[in-house]
């Protein structure tokens, strides 16, 4: 059914399991894996008198970020690779990660995202919001949500 799966991960280690289980589910219905990692932009921030500078150039902190998104997405390829399911890795550079896991969901023909959460309930759902509930309510691709 499903044979393009995108399988967002921020290197956690409640999305790690769920990683684990959509490499095993991928295996099943025979999918090939896109694995994404969303980058975050360069913090700017304004500073005031006598406050702190941060002395990390943009570039630096790309030349970071990339080596933190390749240390992600290599355990999923290492997870694919293990299972002997075929995995592309993909990674934005975006602060908005609902809108990254989309756009990388549709730029690579995904026909599903396959997804964790963290089940929260009430006040602090409402506090702390949801990206899967955000890619949930803005995507036309079905969603899988692993908890």
């Amino acid at each position: 059914m499903f044979k393009h799966i995108l399988v967002p991960t921020d290197g956690s280690q409640f999305s790690q399991d769920t990683v684990r289980r959509a490499v095993t589910f991928a295996k099943e219905a025979g999918a090939h894996i896109t694995a994404f990692y969303a980058k975050p932009e360069f913090p700017v921030t304004y500073y005031g008198e006598g406050a702190l500078i941060d002395s990390t150039t943009p570039e630096q902190f790309a030349e970071l970020a990339e080596q933190q998104a390749q240390d992600v997405l290599g355990f999923v390829g290492k997870l694919c690779e293990e299972a002997g399911v075929s995995c592309t890795k993909l990674t934005f550079t975006s602060d908005i990660p609902y809108e990254a896991i989309i756009e990388a969901a549709t730029t690579s023909g995904c026909d599903l995202i396959f997804m964790s959460s963290h089940g929260r309930r009430g006040l602090s759902a409402l506090l702390l919001g949801s990206e899967t509930h955000k890619v949930l309510t803005h995507t036309k691709i079905p969603v899988l949500v692993y908890r």
